[in-house]
């Protein structure tokens, strides 16, 4: 369950360290963003001279959260952090060209493809 004020590790190459979330993306009254969902945050860290700076506004899918989350089949998949990818401008193709640990199979079901494909492994 990722809300506002959430704080998200990003695991890609572009150079942010830690995005918060400020909104749910997907209706007015939406709260809570879980595998596969797009947020719109900002970036509180940031190594310097990369393509992402501290204080920029994103966009990001999250591909890891901390709370249980059913599958299809009955069974739950959880992670040790809440951790995102963080996105091109309105598009499903993501800014960076590496990403690092685990992801679950629901991102390739959710149609990011890209990020699938640049996983290390998935669960």
């Amino acid at each position: 369950m990722i809300q506002p004020q959430t704080m998200l590790k990003v695991i890609d190459n572009t150079g942010a360290k830690v995005v918060q979330c400020f909104r749910v993306l997907g209706g007015t009254k939406r709260r809570y963003a879980q595998l596969g969902d797009v947020i719109v945050g900002t970036v509180k860290e940031a190594e310097p001279r990369r393509t992402v700076k501290k204080h920029e506004v994103v966009r990001a899918v999250i591909v890891r959260q901390r709370k249980a989350f059913r599958r299809k089949d009955g069974s739950y998949i959880r992670f040790d952090d809440n951790a995102c990818v963080i996105l091109e401008a309105k598009t499903k193709e993501p800014k960076g060209g590496r990403i690092l640990g685990p992801l679950p199979r629901e991102i390739k079901e959710k149609g990011y493809d890209k990020i699938a494909g640049l996983a290390q492994e998935i669960v």
